[in-house]
């Protein structure tokens, strides 16, 4: 796997590192994101008030915001908030102009599916957090240079 990877990947720029993560069985690989890496996208639903701002900067207009007025106190209340990674560019924009910082990227970039319509992600889906390869006790690593 090791040659692999340095002859698709040969010579390394200078400012990019490849470092390859073997898993204590051997049998997957999975390489260490760099530090600004666009992963799966992350959602805190009790931080998000609804304003939809990441609906408007989306240049597909993808995340649904559903949410319902609530009269009495004149709020907006989510009811719902999802995102079809099947579409999504991952342009993080969504990310930048939130103003609650309910969303964030993760390092997570194997999202593959047999089938297209499990890449619709809900808000419970979209609330779990990745575990970080780094902090994984059963890989190692080795850098590639």
């Amino acid at each position: 796997m090791i040659l692999s990877l340095s002859h698709n990947f040969w010579p390394p720029t200078a400012n990019h590192e490849l470092t390859l993560v073997l898993l204590a069985s051997g049998a997957d690989a999975k390489l260490i994101t760099s530090e600004r890496f666009r992963g799966r996208i992350h959602f805190e639903f009790d931080k998000c008030i609804a304003c939809e701002v990441c609906v408007r900067v989306c240049p597909i207009d993808l995340p649904v915001v559903d949410w319902k007025l609530e009269t009495d106190i004149r709020k907006k209340r989510l009811l719902n908030y999802s995102i079809d990674f099947g579409i999504c560019i991952f342009c993080g924009n969504c990310i930048e102009y939130c103003p609650t910082n309910c969303l964030s990227m993760t390092e997570e970039y194997e999202l593959s599916t047999y089938d297209r319509h499990e890449l619709n992600y809900n808000q419970i889906a979209l609330g779990r957090l990745p575990m970080s390869v780094i902090d994984d006790y059963t890989i190692r690593t080795i850098q590639i240079k």
